[in-house]
């Protein structure tokens, strides 16, 4: 959860960034960053020791899901906006993640998961309904469903790579892998708004809190916890990036996306309560 709330604030930071900065731009450096601050901590802590133990398959998907989830996300954030970009993205990622982790992990959903979700598709559709009566970019919620797929992807790897241990290790491994995958965004974009003082902060920002650190508090979760559990809290995302984008950024999203938000914040109560109880939570142990 508290990864969550770190990562409801990367579209408001991509928001008050400079305006030279695009949205490929800032995913890309968002991962070069935190790829440094993660190799620099695995390092000095000695957790790639196990790395070649790694599953190569999981660590690539996982790399994958990463990669694409940065420009598809910020891009859905710039034309639909911050409330409406980060809640599709997060809303649509408990689906994909519920049928990959019943395909790959044979973990089927349990019916409090499918009622939470379901709800989340329903606020998803009313959110999609009101950015159509603003206007919305269509190509935005395209982008940001493309998003909640790449995520969800990432989910079900980063699961079965933190059933390995050496958490640090493996998302630091994960991310400079994702962040190479990007580097070549950053070879034809005019970087110079990075050396101002409100781009440095953002991404900096973006690179060491709303991704190293987040990314490591996840990644630590998913050792006891369920994949669709997992992806399904993470709702707590859009929770937070709707507060800021109203708060801070000053959008007014009408009657019918706030009543998608509730839908989304309901769901996203009932896994919560769903994983504090043994029956449907079971310990690691347990699990595998």
């Amino acid at each position: 959860m508290l990864a969550a709330v770190l990562w409801g604030t990367t579209g408001t930071t991509q928001e008050l960034a400079p305006d030279a900065a695009s949205p490929l731009t800032i995913g890309a450096l968002r991962l070069l960053v935190a790829a440094f601050v993660l190799v620099a901590i695995a390092a000095a802590t000695g957790q790639f020791r196990r790395v070649h133990n790694l599953r190569r398959p999981a660590t690539l998907l996982a790399a994958l899901g990463v990669a694409a989830y940065q420009p598809f996300f910020f891009l859905a954030v710039d034309r639909t906006g911050v409330v409406m970009g980060t809640i599709v993205a997060i809303g649509s990622a408990p689906v994909f993640g519920g049928l990959l982790a019943w395909a790959f992990d044979r973990v089927p959903p349990s019916r409090l998961w499918t009622t939470a979700t379901a709800l989340a598709v329903v606020g998803v559709a009313l959110l999609i309904a009101a950015g159509n009566e603003l206007g919305t970019n269509r190509d935005g919620i395209a982008f940001a469903v493309i998003a909640g797929a790449a995520y969800a992807t990432y989910v079900i790897a980063a699961r079965q790579l933190s059933r390995e241990g050496d958490v640090i290790g493996s998302t630091a491994m994960v991310f400079a892998l994702a962040a190479t995958l990007l580097l070549p965004l950053l070879a034809t974009e005019d970087l110079g708004w990075v050396g101002t003082a409100g781009g440095s902060a953002a991404v900096l920002h973006l690179g060491v809190l709303a991704t190293a650190a987040a990314y490591l508090l996840f990644a630590t979760g998913l050792q006891t916890t369920q994949s669709t559990t997992a992806t399904t809290l993470t709702l707590g995302e859009p929770v937070t990036a709707a507060l800021l984008g109203v708060l801070v950024v000053g959008e007014r999203p009408p009657l019918l996306g706030w009543t998608g938000f509730v839908l989304v914040l309901i769901a996203l109560v009932a896994v919560a309560t769903e994983g504090r109880s043994n029956r449907f939570f079971p310990s690691r142990t347990a699990a595998e």
